[in-house]
């Protein structure tokens, strides 16, 4: 009930008033409030719901509940310890880059309200490596696990980021697949993406995960169980799926960007049903599209998910719903024990 009704007091009293701001506008209102930590912290049991029943080992790592945060929300590492309060299993910071950048021209961000979607091109604003290892450096106790998701144009960007981060986050996502910025697609041809993963395992003491584009045709879908075999060969010990869907959208400066939200969680689910069927159970899969209740985790994870991300249905229903969907998983649980 109580939860019900944060989520209630966010969409009726403080969703309107981000929404009559652009996307990103709204987005720093959001990180101005996190940056209150206090609040946060002092608000915990508001958000989180502890229950064992929720609780699984995924690449080795402790997780107290499969809902992580996706990457994105938290792009430079800033509000990592706001976030660990909210109820998530464990959070995704980045994207982060070798080097500072400034991203895509705007507007390179807009609203599908009726569609609880989000149109971005954002393309890997980032503060750059060195302002993001400062930060991790001082968020030292992690209340929840830690992935970084990180990318490149070149496989030597790849070892910087992943040799400065590693040792300070539980995991690392290797991100390839954003349909938004030029250069990175050479990564998803397979021999290519095998390449850079072995450079790394050089070096690497922790899991690694990749993010892959989705498939909506044969071809596409041919070159993504390539890469799958490829990833399966060179040891890595998950993939999250899938990156954004590529629209065409006049309204943003490129003219196109990549579609999240409830829009692409069918075919986010299809994507996972096949990564699942051609991997076996040789590495962890992380849901990632158009999550936004219990009903659709427990879809995620029968479709052979291990854990969910989600990032665009938090902005519409608001920092409850994590708590929301853990306590919908917890019921379902519950009837699946009676039902036995």
């Amino acid at each position: 009930m109580r939860n019900s009704f944060n989520i209630a007091w966010y969409r009726w009293a403080i969703r309107p008033l981000l929404f009559r701001l652009p996307p990103e506008w709204a987005h720093r209102i959001t990180e101005l409030a996190l940056s209150i930590k206090p609040v946060w912290r002092l608000n915990r049991t508001r958000f989180r719901i502890s229950n064992p029943n929720l609780s699984r080992e995924v690449a080795g790592i402790h997780l107290s509940n499969p809902i992580g945060l996706a990457p994105g929300f938290d792009k430079q590492c800033k509000y990592l310890d706001s976030l660990s309060e909210l109820g998530f299993g464990y959070l995704v910071g980045g994207t982060v880059t070798p080097d500072r950048r400034s991203g895509n021209q705007s507007p390179r961000m807009l609203r599908r309200t009726q569609d609880k979607a989000i149109v971005n091109s954002l393309g890997f604003p980032s503060d750059g490596l060195s302002a993001v290892v400062r930060r991790l450096q001082k968020f030292r106790i992690h209340p929840v696990p830690i992935i970084v998701s990180i990318s490149a144009l070149e496989v030597e960007g790849f070892l910087e980021c992943h040799r400065m981060l590693e040792p300070l986050v539980e995991a690392v996502e290797l991100n390839i697949s954003s349909p938004n910025t030029q250069g990175i697609k050479k990564f998803q041809n397979p021999s290519k993406l095998f390449e850079l993963v072995e450079r790394i395992n050089e070096r690497r003491e922790k899991p690694i995960f990749v993010k892959f584009p989705p498939f909506l045709n044969e071809t596409e879908r041919d070159n993504v169980m390539e890469m799958l075999k490829q990833c399966v060969a060179a040891g890595v010990d998950g993939l999250t799926a899938i990156n954004s869907i590529p629209v065409i959208e006049p309204r943003l400066a490129n003219g196109r960007g990549g579609l999240t939200g409830q829009p692409i969680f069918e075919n986010m689910l299809s994507n996972i049903r096949e990564l699942r069927r051609e991997s076996g159970k040789a590495l962890a899969i992380n849901a990632c599209g158009g999550i936004s209740s219990g009903r659709d985790v427990v879809k995620a994870l029968d479709a052979g998910a291990d854990t969910v991300q989600l990032y665009t249905a938090m902005v519409y229903q608001g920092p409850g719903i994590v708590r929301n969907i853990a306590a919908e998983l917890i019921a379902w649980l519950g009837r699946s024990e009676e039902n036995r």
